[in-house]
This record gives structure tokens, C-alpha cells and sequence, in this order.
């Protein structure tokens, strides 16, 4: 059969839909989570972070290791060309600690 504009048509399943895969209306893919019994379905759940279902978690179960040492003495490293460019435009030759203390150093922690 001569094909012209009169008898054109489309290929085999070229107009059909797309097959829906989960959903209330239709059994493919069985149903949505929402369907399934249990807890992750119910509305409103939302589990805390590490949650394993009532085992015991991994960050329970492993051990804590060291400590915090709230007395611990924070040391500021300042090196000579950083004391050096500060102190260029005063000519001063020599620097003592109260002098490096009235400095204004951006990183230096005074305790």
C-alpha cells in the first residue's frame, strides 16, 4: 500500500501513556511507602539523627576517647618579621614583653 497524507500513521505504541508505577489507583510497584505499615509511615515521624530502630547507636557504642582540658594555657605564635614590620616606623631597637603588650596584635590573646 502506497503510503500518502490520506493513510499516515503513527508506529505501534507510539501514542500510549506512560505507565504509572506506584500510586493508590493502580497495583504496578505494589503502593506508595505511605501505604506500608509502620513507623517511617505514619504522618508526622521523623526520627532523631543515629536512630536504628531501638538498637543501641553507633556513636553510644563506641567508646569516648581523651578529654577537654579547661586549664590548657593558648599560645599566640608571633614570628620576628611580623614584630618587625610593626615596630619599623616607631625606630625603636629594642622591644621588651610590656611593649609587645601595648601593641595592638589582631591575633595575640592576652590571658
Amino acid at each position: 500500500m502506497a503510503k500518502n497524507l490520506s493513510n499516515l500513521r503513527a508506529p505501534k505504541k507510539a501514542n500510549t501513556g506512560r505507565k504509572r508505577v506506584a500510586g493508590y489507583g493502580i497495583r504496578h510497584g505494589q503502593d506508595l511507602d505511605a501505604r506500608h505499615k509502620g513507623q517511617g509511615s505514619r504522618t508526622g515521624s521523623s526520627l532523631m539523627r543515629g536512630f536504628e530502630g531501638g538498637q543501641m547507636p553507633l556513636h553510644r557504642r563506641l567508646p569516648k576517647r581523651g578529654f577537654t582540658n579547661i586549664f590548657r594555657t593558648e599560645y599566640t605564635v608571633v614570628n620576628l618579621d611580623r614584630i618587625v614590620e610593626h615596630i619599623a616606623d616607631l625606630k625603636v631597637t629594642e622591644i621588651g614583653l610590656d611593649d609587645y603588650k601595648k601593641l595592638a596584635w589582631p591575633r595575640a590573646r592576652r590571658r
